[in-house]
């Protein structure tokens, strides 16, 4: 995808992508109360079940701009329909960036016409540099789905470097396959795959106006994901690809020096799990010991310990990765933590488990 128009810096600004056929859609947005024009439009166009293309800018969030921000988003889909000859109603918009500045519609619905010329098959590296904004490099990625000895495959983007914190994070992701699929298994497997990956990572523990996550199925390869084992399959590759691409936005977070997995085993449930994980992801001490490479674990027991759930201290181990560093809710010594402090400043960081 060739670009038109770029920012003042002279990086790329206004992305397209274009299905050649009617691609079913399913997407998920921000849980923000307030929400961008082009959530609010797209919310609203997905609920056909079928899009064509998805036209996205970075920049210029176009939230909080009244009436309109939504006759922007409405005007740049119809701009890039009629260029494309199909209905309004089949174009997404997607926008990130600064809130409350106007939108330039005049600008971006000139700029369409050379955008659309200069589509190409191969152009995904140049959407994901277009949805860029405090990122410092583009991410993507691609994988193969075997059905019945055929193949077809899925494709992202994905944008993301700020105000990153689940339900959702602040990003942007495009996915597209050429398998075919019903509409609610695409929706059921795009929750899922979200749901264990942008759903589960964090930077600084904000969240966005504009969060969006589309992925369009058009069946161009004649791979049906029907079957049971068709859809097992499909789901494992969309997840392995989201996670992959959840990885790469928090390795290129804003300020971050640490990419750390956190795991809690034996819990009594998910829930009592996750409230465990995402209050020892956010305390600002667990950060800074990490950011540090001080193996302080007491900081990593005491967040476990006010996650408010069921939790029996005198049971409790805690690893940084192969390291024990408490067992039974005892400390391990100075020799463990002086070895801990050496997986600490490891490049790439290994897990913590507890």
């Amino acid at each position: 995808m060739l670009l038109p128009v770029s920012k003042k810096n002279g990086n790329l600004d206004l992305g397209l992508l274009v299905s050649d056929r009617p691609a079913r859609v399913a997407a998920v947005f921000t849980t923000n109360r307030v929400q961008a024009a082009p959530v609010l439009l797209d919310r609203e166009r997905v609920k056909s079940g079928t899009a064509r293309a998805i036209i996205a800018n970075a920049g210029n969030a176009n939230c909080a701009n009244g009436p309109q921000g939504m006759q922007a988003a409405v005007a740049t889909t119809a701009a890039v329909a009629k260029a494309q000859s199909i209905p309004d109603d089949q174009v997404l918009a997607a926008s990130t960036g600064v809130i409350g500045v106007p939108f330039p519609t005049e600008k971006a619905v000139a700029a369409i016409p050379d955008l659309v010329a200069g589509l190409e098959e191969d152009g995904i590296d140049f959407l994901a540099r277009a949805i860029m904004t405090t990122d410092t490099r583009p991410k993507a990625g691609a994988r193969e789905v075997r059905v019945d000895g055929k193949s077809c495959r899925i494709v992202a983007v994905v944008k993301g470097a700020g105000m990153i914190r689940p339900d959702m994070a602040t990003m942007l992701c495009f996915a597209c396959t050429d398998a075919e699929i019903s509409g609610q298994d695409l929706q059921a497997a795009l929750k899922r795959a979200v749901d264990i990956s942008f759903n589960r990572i964090t930077i600084d523990g904000d969240t966005s106006t504009n969060d969006t996550a589309v992925l369009m199925a058009n069946g161009a390869s004649g791979v049906f994901i029907q079957s049971e084992d068709a859809l097992t399959a499909f789901q494992q590759q969309l997840d392995d690809l989201f996670m992959d691409l959840a990885r790469q936005m928090v390795a290129d977070g804003e300020g971050v020096t640490k990419v750390v997995d956190l795991t809690v085993r034996g819990a009594r449930s998910h829930d009592d799990a996750w409230r465990m994980v995402d209050t020892i992801a956010h305390s600002p001490l667990v950060k800074t010991a990490f950011f540090g490479e001080d193996a302080n674990w007491g900081r990593i027991i005491a967040a476990a310990g006010r996650a408010g759930v069921d939790l029996d201290p005198d049971r409790l181990d805690l690893y940084f990765d192969d390291v024990q560093m408490v067992e039974g809710g005892t400390g391990c010594g100075v020799a463990a933590e002086e070895k801990a402090t050496a997986v600490l400043k490891r490049r790439p960081l290994p897990s913590f488990w507890t």
